[in-house]
């Protein structure tokens, strides 16, 4: 199939750092390259890909230093272009929330929508109302809840690229916090169940703008503890060896989840994952198996000291059956298959 994955522009495909939708966005179109399709990848000046990129903006808007700037006009620009060239693909593949709908409305049959955020925010529902015509793939059944009689295709769970990560036999007795510094991600929840355990956390995590008070007030004050490391943003090649070598990952989420990739970044290495029950964290986490699903912070300190019963090949092999890149590609084809199944064979060129 001819295939175009229109990516946000706020970080470069994959992230040089922080990025959970650009990241799947560049594992689903080097392993759709990989499977014999044609993929073309509009995305930010600096991705790298087994397709074709199409850089639509000179650098990622979280790497653009200009003081004043239009997200919306960028992606607007985008989206433009490809509209322009939408005749040369059979597939059009969006992960830009709700910002193309209206105005690929009328080739709506050839279109596919991810929704890689949280759906219940006031107003979405009556924007996804307005341009039904469009289907969309959900990223885990909980992620629907808001929007039940959406216009939705499937469910396809993220996916990572096997080959990226290894187990440890021997891991360090550190617990690891991945991903942002934010009331909903709960870092200092984590801080306070290392110390109440008395166990190393090491926490590796980007504070945007907006949560920079969040941070002075809630997190830099209990960092100052000789038990906590705050090692800041890591990229994408620091990741594995941060996430191998931690005993557990401690997930204290605070917020309906829509998926959660570091879950299954952290299963991928065979590193067990400890994680509130909120949002996605069932569909991710097989209890007692990959990890433990905790609803107190009582809960989690009894799950600490059950980590031995896990086996990270376990873990990891939970991964494999459940995660793994070409899984997610697979479905992906099965809902492009679907949408055009009404469309004339000889658009279809699939190797």
């Amino acid at each position: 199939m001819r295939i175009a994955q229109v990516a946000p522009l706020f970080e470069t495909v994959p992230p040089r750092l922080y990025g959970g939708t650009e990241r799947v966005v560049a594992t689903l179109t080097d392993e759709l390259v990989s499977m014999g399709h044609q993929v073309t990848l509009f995305a930010a000046a600096g991705s790298h890909t087994k397709g074709r990129l199409c850089p639509t903006i000179e650098r990622a808007l979280r790497l653009d230093s200009t003081p004043l700037k239009s997200e919306v006009a960028a992606h607007l620009a985008m989206l433009e272009e490809v509209r322009r060239v939408a005749d040369r693909f059979d597939v059009l593949h969006f992960h830009t929330e709700l910002l193309h709908l209206p105005m690929f409305a009328e080739i709506a049959e050839k279109c596919v929508t991810t929704l890689h955020g949280r759906l219940d925010i006031a107003g979405l529902e009556r924007a996804y109302r307005c341009w039904n015509v469009h289907g969309l793939v959900s990223i885990s059944e909980r992620q629907r809840t808001p929007m039940p009689r959406a216009n939705w295709l499937a469910t396809v769970p993220h996916g990572l690229a096997a080959g990226e990560y290894r187990e440890s036999s021997a891991p360090q007795e550190y617990l690891a916090f991945l991903g942002r510094i934010s009331p909903e991600k709960a870092p200092d929840v984590a801080i306070r169940i290392a110390l109440k355990a008395q166990v190393p956390l090491k926490i590796a995590a980007k504070v945007d703008p907006v949560d920079r008070a969040y941070f002075e007030t809630a997190v830099r004050p209990l960092l100052a503890h000789p038990l906590i490391e705050f090692i800041g943003e890591i990229g994408e090649a620091e990741k594995p060896g941060f996430l191998t070598n931690a005993r557990a990952l401690v997930f204290p989420i605070r917020w309906p989840e829509p998926f959660g990739l570091v879950m299954i970044e952290a299963m991928a290495c065979g590193t067990p994952v400890i994680a509130m029950d909120e949002g996605a964290v069932p569909e991710v986490i097989e209890h007692g198996r990959s990890g433990f699903i905790v609803r107190t912070e009582d809960e989690v300190l009894e799950a600490l000291g059950a980590l031995d019963r896990l086996s990270r090949r376990v873990v990891r092999a939970s991964f494999e059956r459940r995660f793994t890149a070409r899984r997610m590609a697979h479905d992906y084809v099965n809902v492009y298959h679907s949408l055009l199944g009404s469309r004339p064979s000889s658009l279809m060129q699939v190797v």
